[in-house]
């Protein structure tokens, strides 16, 4: 009997309806569309303004996006672990609001905070549960409000985020496709470059840290993109050289998207063509750990079973990984 691997089965996202262009932008910030485009290649994000909604809400569109394009029923979810920075609240976790809110009633669930490479790691983890026979349907999701923690009169982050949700379903498999193999990384060293300064018990909420803004993301731009491109690239390279693949065997790459220097940096050290390289930073920035399941979202009716992928982020604190898998079905 081949070995058990955990084979995503469906893709699901939700981006909210309101656009934030450049243009608006430029009304808000000293900044201007082509400064923007030339930096980051983002034109347009996703922002959630409905009033009461939050990181659960969009968890909930997808998870009922999963199902319904599966017929899998919530009472059959066995774990939903939830990918995110931005939780609805500190405690309970915004996983077991998602289950609730679904009437997923068998199910456990947690988050993880691993900032833009949480969707990796959430992954990596449930591929565990299923490779051990513990749980049979399992979601991920990686999903950010990141307009809930950016100050919109700092230029240098608020032209990045955007919000949004997407996820998986992991099934068992045993025809070789599936999860097969990831290299995740850390180093708490670079907190002093991405994070966001209070709100926890190191610092906690104050008349002075509201005044002082310390509740918004904090970003050292520069220090942050030279880590990125030699990190992303390494594993990614890592992987390839360990499983013996040539930029010829690699169907597709997904890389997360923060920055398109920086995917098209890692993109030529893998030795990759612009049209293996799955790209939609231009409509939806930076969602955090939404932006990889956004990306097999919108590509799912390209993809075909047995195809190799390559996955690879980078996020604040510093968190970095890549991830191979065989794709399980075909997507048209």
């Amino acid at each position: 009997m081949n070995k058990i691997t955990a084979a995503i089965t469906a893709v699901g996202a939700y981006v909210p309806d309101y656009v934030l262009t450049n243009k608006i932008l430029e009304t808000l910030v000293d900044t201007n569309d082509e400064w923007i485009t030339t930096r980051t290649g983002i034109k347009e994000r996703r922002i959630l303004k409905t009033p009461g909604k939050a990181t659960s809400d969009m968890g909930v569109k997808v998870v009922k996006q999963l199902l319904d394009k599966t017929g899998v029923k919530a009472e059959e979810i066995d774990l939903l672990i939830c990918a995110t920075v931005t939780p609805d609240t500190t405690f309970p976790d915004t996983a077991n609001t998602i289950l609730d809110k679904v009437g997923a009633k068998n199910a456990f669930g947690y988050d993880i905070n691993a900032a833009c490479s949480g969707f990796l790691f959430a992954l990596t983890t449930g591929a565990k549960f299923i490779e051990s026979g513990m749980d049979k349907k399992l979601i991920i999701i990686g999903a950010d409000k990141m307009s809930s923690i950016v100050d919109y009169t700092d230029r240098a982050t608020c032209i990045i985020f955007g919000d949004g949700a997407g996820g998986v379903l992991l099934e068992p498999s045993n025809d070789g496709c599936g999860v097969i193999d990831a290299v995740l990384k850390s180093d708490g060293s670079g907190r002093e470059f991405l994070h966001m300064k209070a709100g926890g018990s190191l610092k906690p909420a104050t008349v002075e840290t509201v005044a002082n803004k310390e509740h918004f993301v904090f970003q050292e731009g520069q220090a942050v993109f030279k880590v990125a491109v030699q990190k992303m690239a390494d594993v990614s390279v890592e992987i390839m050289e360990k499983h013996n693949m040539k930029s010829d065997d690699i169907a597709w790459f997904v890389p997360h998207q923060a920055n398109m220097r920086i995917i098209e940096a890692v993109a030529r050290r893998m030795g990759l063509e612009k049209e293996k390289v799955m790209i939609n930073i231009e409509r939806y920035g930076n969602t955090t750990a939404a932006t990889i399941p956004l990306c097999l979202w919108e590509w799912e009716h390209k993809l075909k079973k047995g195809d190799n992928i390559i996955l690879s982020a980078f996020g604040g604190g510093f968190t970095w990984g890549s991830i191979y898998l065989k794709w399980a079905y075909d997507g048209s």
